[in-house]
């Protein structure tokens, strides 16, 4: 059994879009350990987007992910890193395939409804950030 974060952004709930994520995930099998909703901070979104912080982008990603509530969730599963990826779809919207997450809700990248761990790793950390 495996853990990955997973994150409705504030485009995603604004547009009610948290219970169709919801109900894909537990739809495909995984189970949701911990769920919140919450607004995030200027200094959890710098850590949280930490290896952008030199790109050209960042101050957007963080301008972004602080303008309304997001829903964060640790998802559980076997393969649910991976899976879960899929599910999202590729980050930019014209480029997911339609039935990914995105393929079907996001318009543009820099509002693509849902942030998904890429890794174990990555996982670990975010779910140490967003549920300490």
């Amino acid at each position: 059994m495996s853990h990955t974060f997973l994150m409705v952004k504030p485009d995603g709930v604004a547009r009610g879009l948290t219970g169709e994520v919801i109900s894909r995930v537990e739809r495909k099998g995984y189970s949701i350990s911990r769920l919140k909703k919450m607004t995030i901070s200027d200094e959890l979104a710098r850590e949280h987007y930490g290896e952008h912080v030199d790109k050209p982008f960042f101050g957007e990603l963080v301008s972004f992910i602080t303008s309304g509530p997001v829903v964060a969730m640790v998802v559980e599963g076997e393969d649910v890193v991976s899976t879960i990826r899929r599910m999202v779809g590729v980050t930019d919207p014209k480029e997911a395939a339609p039935g990914t997450i995105r393929g079907d809700y996001a318009v543009e990248i820099g509002s693509n409804i849902v942030h998904a761990s890429d890794s174990d790793e990555s996982a670990a950390r975010e779910i140490k950030l967003f549920f300490r």
